[in-house]
């Protein structure tokens, strides 16, 4: 089956009790067991529910995958996964990354003995040079949040497959429908599914997809035993939003290039950062690794904090909000929002500055969009 057909269908056949041709919200804590000592395959929704099961099975299938597991957010997603590197291991992370991964990387794994390295996710070279005896897991995202760097993920996993290092991907910012990372040698494959993969900003969610049987019953017990996993009303929503998935990334990807080279030729904006642009300086690579480039436009006002204050409350289509990859269009100042947690000299030397804006393009009419920005711009340019 082909993307679209396996979002509506895999892992989501009629129920076999009452034929519904949707995935019930299986709405229970517990089942009930025929005796003692006779396995079934549900005892208690923290370890799996039947509408979960749905989900993580279409979301392997979409990833072409073979296991997937869903989690309460892609922050557990991410603390699943981590919990695979121990006291003495080393981490090698691409520097331009969510501020919340950050977070979790100095504030939980750097304490509990567990060192992190961070490189120029652009530069595999970087990746090698950072990788030792202890190294346990290369980190990145590919585009990366917020400034749509791309990393090489068939370079840097050839670079690490030899030494044993597991290479994770957080490919929310893509999704399977554009990018395939387990296909370009990747292990693990993360998702913040609250974006994309449900794409309707009314719930919060995350994902795992990997190959490895192994790697699946470790992220799989640190899943049951911390016990951060989604309900199942949230897993039937998640499993609802799949379903138009590559409608919606099609059209999220088609308003983001327009939005984008309309804003690389306005004067209030110093610089554009999207991987579809013909000069952004990873363009081939974002062509060869992608199907698409996403609907993820950052862009760098020529101003600082005030003007970019002013911009967004000139705006009137896009939302001023946290989180991304909802059908309606949202604006987001990272220095003091996503990537607060990650220190001020940090993220200017990362080229995270105050005059910085990430766009998550929704899928509105374009026309209507490039109104609401060029007014929020004018007015900006007006100096009220």
């Amino acid at each position: 089956m082909r993307f679209s057909t396996r979002a509506i269908h895999a892992g989501q056949p009629a129920d076999p009790s009452t034929g519904a041709t949707i995935v019930p919200i299986y709405q229970t804590a517990t089942f009930t067991q025929a005796g003692i000592g006779e396995e079934q395959p549900y005892e208690y929704s923290r370890t799996a529910n039947p509408t979960r099961t749905a989900l993580e099975e279409c979301l392997a299938a979409l990833d072409e995958g073979r296991h997937g597991l869903a989690f309460a957010s892609g922050s557990a997603a991410t603390a699943a996964v981590m919990s695979l590197p121990r006291p003495g291991d080393h981490v090698v992370a691409a520097d331009d990354l969510y501020g919340g991964t950050y977070r979790y990387f100095e504030r939980v794994l750097r304490p509990q003995g567990v060192t992190i390295t961070y490189v120029d996710g652009r530069s595999p070279a970087e990746f090698e040079a950072a990788f030792g005896p202890a190294t346990r897991v290369a980190w990145l995202e590919t585009p990366t949040n917020p400034l749509l760097q791309l990393v090489d993920i068939e370079a840097v996993a050839a670079l690490a497959r030899p030494r044993g290092i597991l290479v994770a991907v957080d490919n929310t910012f893509a999704t399977s429908f554009l990018q395939k990372p387990l296909a370009l040698g990747a292990d693990i494959v993360v998702y913040s599914t609250t974006k994309y993969v449900a794409g309707h900003s009314d719930v919060v969610g995350g994902a795992v997809v990997v190959n490895d049987a192994g790697l699946h019953e470790q992220i799989k017990f640190h899943q049951n035993a911390a016990g951060a996993v989604p309900g199942p009303f949230d897993a039937w929503l998640t499993l609802r939003g799949v379903k138009t998935l590559a409608l919606r990334m099609a059209r999220h990807s088609a308003n983001a290039g327009e939005l984008a080279r309309y804003l690389r030729e306005h004067p209030q904006v110093r610089a554009v950062h999207y991987p579809g642009l013909p000069d952004h300086p990873q363009h081939a690579l974002a062509a060869r690794q992608m199907s698409d480039f996403g609907g993820m436009v950052t862009l760098q006002l020529a101003g600082g904090r005030e003007e970019a204050d002013r911009f967004v409350r000139s705006l009137r289509l896009f939302s001023y909000a946290e989180s991304l990859g909802g059908v309606e269009s949202l604006v987001c100042h990272p220095a003091t929002m996503t990537h607060a947690s990650i220190p001020a000299a940090d993220r200017e030397k990362r080229g995270i500055t105050e005059g910085t804006l990430r766009l998550s393009v929704g899928i509105e009419d374009i026309a209507d969009l490039r109104d609401d920005v060029d007014t929020a711009l004018r007015r900006v340019s007006a100096g009220a």
